[in-house]
């Protein structure tokens, strides 16, 4: 069993920066991959980044690529979410997933990740 806390959520003025940790009790076997969802109220849960842990690759939504940066620390069993040059459309609740995505086509989608942490909220006032 993997349990996610996700923490470093908060309020921040558009332009700033933030960072997002995820704290991992367990890891997933085999070809896994963890990442960073985001919803809006009255939005659907979207996908954000994520690194699939054996081949190091990195993937990124467009609306954050080169803003956002995912990184890991095995030896914490930690990742990591770098958010910089904040917009106020970046205000969502921040989950940390982990699971296992039929190939890399599926590596943005939810319901490819079977381990949920509860979420952090990042507000971006304008």
């Amino acid at each position: 069993q993997v349990q996610l806390v996700e923490s470093g959520g908060g309020l921040v003025q558009a332009g700033g920066s933030l960072r997002l940790s995820c704290a991992a009790s367990g890891r997933p076997f085999g070809e896994y991959a963890m990442g960073w969802f985001r919803q809006a109220p009255g939005k659907e849960r979207e996908f954000v980044a994520a690194f699939r842990w054996r081949n190091d690759g990195l993937y990124y939504a467009d609306s954050v690529k080169g803003r956002f940066t995912i990184s890991r620390d095995e030896a914490k069993n930690a990742v990591f979410l770098q958010m910089n040059s904040l917009k106020t459309e970046d205000t969502a609740t921040y989950y940390c997933a982990a699971g296992y995505p039929a190939g890399i086509s599926r590596v943005t989608t939810a319901s490819e990740y079977m381990y949920w942490g509860q979420g952090t909220q990042v507000t971006v006032s304008s």
